[in-house]
């Protein structure tokens, strides 16, 4: 099996998001059990020197943009035992950031169009393009309205991978001609158009074989109006072909056994040894050194659809009533960002507030913390909850998309479950659901069974690659 992976980043080379944690984890997962698979994506300027100065230039030409001719280049880099591309393009990608350019629909065209040109350049004649998210979604589009006649593309199959649905690459039908060059029909007809604008998702899905996103509970709720951000009768109508696989997260980076971030480590039979972490980190935060005082913790982007007014509604009232500490590490909109400040400076000895990103700070919030709150409106998949399982930290979820999927709920009287769940966007529901994980917490050995669960579950990539595999398998037997 021969699968191209197209995404507009991907660890260790360019990261906003967690697209990136995927695309850097899923097609090694994949070589690893034998998948022949290369990854493209596009050369950015803040990509690190160490791997530029390690790629291979492979080709030099020219690419239409529409009526203009642009240079294109490819090199390679072979990278724990994967193959990647580098679309280059100075013009395009040397630039400051990855995204939010005015010219961002000529940029990523520019990108999927080459993708599809460079093939015979790599060398390389996949089975499967696996694209993801808005940013390769014209790949789809090109493959089928520019290369069929062509018999070296003809057998090439495609699946789209949804990411995060509210992001759909819109922009001004003017595109259309001036720098995707396709006939206006394919606007006319409603491919590509949206709100008398051009969406990138839209064609995207449109016109992939298999549409796949990352959780099976969101593939079916983005196929209903208050998830599916205007798109959800398209879905609808491409259900029979429209699947969820819940992402991983990488077990060797996230291990806390081996992990270097923190101060004591530990194993699902060392558990014990968590709470030395937390006295740790208190210290460091200046929080009273409490072994026994529960610690709940917040990783997240401090906006509204992970849940932040929900926490802003109950969180003095759960400090000033319950025995607990806060630590919250993030950044986001100024207006949660200004009130977790005002939490903080009420509540100094049960609170402590991080407005930064910091992955030595947030590896150690995982290994400290004993309750992970991710109340999200919500959530194709979620990295958090996994993470913090991964680590002992028991997850306080609403039960949507990859949350719904992933955090088993606390059975008190058979000992199974990995975290504790509420249905409705409630702040009650939330407070309530955060209260039953306290009193469980009030149980040491019941507390420490739960524990175990949660850090014995398995989200590595093995169980998703195989998933994978198997859609690849069936979408090249159609």
């Amino acid at each position: 099996m021969k699968v191209l992976y197209v995404a507009a980043e991907a660890t260790p080379f360019a990261k906003t998001g967690g697209l990136a944690d995927v695309a850097g984890s899923l097609p090694q997962a994949l070589a690893a059990d034998g998948v022949d698979v290369r990854v493209i994506l596009p050369k950015y300027g803040m990509i690190p020197e160490k791997y530029r100065m390690a790629m291979e230039h492979v080709y030099d030409g020219e690419l239409a943009v529409s009526w203009r001719r642009k240079f294109v280049g490819l090199d390679k880099l072979e990278h724990n035992g994967v193959t990647y591309y580098f679309v280059d393009n100075e013009e395009y990608f040397k630039r400051e950031g990855f995204y939010g350019y005015d010219d961002d629909a000529e940029r990523f065209s520019f990108f999927s169009r080459a993708v599809l040109d460079l093939l015979e350049a790599m060398d390389f004649w996949p089975d499967v393009i696996h694209t993801n998210d808005w940013h390769a979604a014209l790949v789809n589009v090109f493959l089928k309205l520019e290369h069929m006649g062509d018999a070296r593309y003809e057998n090439i199959k495609t699946i789209f991978t949804i990411h995060n649905l509210k992001y759909q690459g819109v922009f001004p039908k003017d595109v259309m001609e001036d720098t995707l060059g396709l006939d206006w029909k394919y606007f006319n007809n409603g491919d590509l158009e949206f709100y008398d604008a051009v969406n990138f998702m839209k064609g995207g899905i449109i016109y992939a074989d298999f549409v796949s996103t990352v959780s099976k509970t969101y593939a079916q709720e983005i196929q209903y109006p208050y998830f599916g951000e205007h798109l959800d009768g398209l879905l609808r109508a491409r259900q029979d072909t429209l699947f969820g696989i819940v992402n991983g997260i990488d077990y060797e980076v996230n291990n806390p056994m081996t992990d270097r971030h923190i101060e004591e480590t530990y194993d699902a039979d060392s558990i014990d040894r968590k709470i030395d972490n937390k006295v740790a980190l208190q210290r460091l935060l200046g929080l009273p050194e409490k072994r026994r005082t529960p610690m709940v913790a917040i990783v997240s982007r401090l906006v509204q659809p992970k849940g932040m007014d929900l926490i802003v509604r109950m969180m003095d009232e759960i400090l000033q009533h319950e025995d607990v500490q806060l630590v919250v590490l993030g950044t986001g909109d100024k207006v949660y960002e200004d009130w977790f400040k005002g939490l903080a400076w009420r509540f100094p000895t049960k609170c402590s507030v991080s407005i930064r990103f910091s992955n030595d700070l947030a590896h150690k919030i995982y290994a400290s913390s004993d309750i992970y709150l991710m109340p999200s409106d919500y959530e194709p998949c979620g990295i958090g909850q996994l993470l913090a399982m991964r680590y002992g930290a028991i997850p306080v979820v609403r039960e949507t998309g990859g949350l719904k999927d992933t955090v088993t709920p606390y059975n008190k009287y058979t000992g199974e479950g990995t975290g504790f769940l509420f249905r409705d966007y409630n702040a009650h529901e939330m407070m309530y659901a955060l209260k039953r994980a306290l009193k469980i917490y009030g149980n040491l050995q019941e507390w420490l069974k739960l524990a175990r669960n949660a850090m014995t579950a398995d989200f590595s990539w093995t169980t998703s690659a195989k998933e994978y595999e198997e859609l690849y398998e069936e979408l090249v037997s159609r």
